[in-house]
């Protein structure tokens, strides 16, 4: 597979602060990768500066052949990285159809499909950002990102504090996206048993460096590792499964 995304030497974090410490990745064309980790261990960050609202203090981004290691947050999202923070960043003031036609870009990803994906966005099309439930809202934010067909897709933890029931419904859909549709995406998660079955591969953070990168179906099937970057016990249980 062609390489998609190229990280050289990247140190990054806030104001003085250094978070990300010399990291080097890459990622392939249609690849899915976990990036876990311990709270604290720079994988917001990271993902930050993919987007380009921290500060670097050193190496270099390269996006498909191109060098956005200078590019703005808005020239990074034309260039083809869809993003899906924490905090979700919906247009509460707008209805779930103008969240969406707002930002939408020609693609394979329209309205209509991402209506298809998630249909509580569908009834509630006409419903206003504020009057979303959390699960839907972050229904909405995963649509949003997709409608703008982006090259890359960020997830930073997706399935934080959501019910059970949605846990599922959200994961699905993302299963379906870059694993099934072959999406290149990176995606934070705090529980490494519900997102190492759906992506390739995974690398583990600690203190902002790369402590472990490899196939995910074989970090899952490694206990010992889980337990001691992770804190996985053998016996852990799915909790929001």
């Amino acid at each position: 597979m062609a390489e998609l995304l190229r990280l050289e030497g990247l140190r990054s974090g806030y104001g003085q602060a250094v978070v990300v410490q010399g990291v080097d990745l890459q990622l392939a064309e249609g690849e899915s990768l976990a990036l876990l980790g311990r709270n604290g261990t720079g994988k917001t960050t990271l993902l930050d500066t993919l987007v380009g609202v921290t500060r670097r203090h050193a190496g270099r981004i390269v996006l498909g052949g191109r060098d956005i290691t200078a590019l703005p947050p808005h020239a990074r999202a034309a260039a083809g990285i869809g993003w899906v923070p924490q905090e979700r960043n919906i247009f509460r003031s707008l209805t779930v159809a103008e969240n969406l036609s707002a930002v939408a870009r020609p693609g394979p990803w329209t309205l209509s499909r991402v209506y298809e994906m998630f249909p509580r966005l569908a009834e509630r099309r006409a419903n206003m950002g504020n009057q979303l439930s959390g699960g839907e809202q972050q229904m909405l934010a995963v649509a949003r990102a997709l409608v703008l067909n982006p090259r890359l897709l960020l997830l930073d933890e997706p399935l934080e504090g959501l019910a059970p029931i949605i846990v599922k419904e959200l994961l699905d859909s993302i299963a379906g996206v870059v694993r099934d549709e072959g999406m290149s995406a990176i995606i934070v998660e705090q529980n490494p048993r519900l997102i190492l079955p759906i992506t390739a591969r995974a690398v583990v953070l600690d203190r902002g460096a790369i402590v472990h990168e490899g196939f995910s179906a074989e970090l899952l099937a490694d206990r010992e590792r889980l337990d001691r970057w992770l804190a996985v016990s053998a016996n852990a249980v799915q909790e929001r499964m």
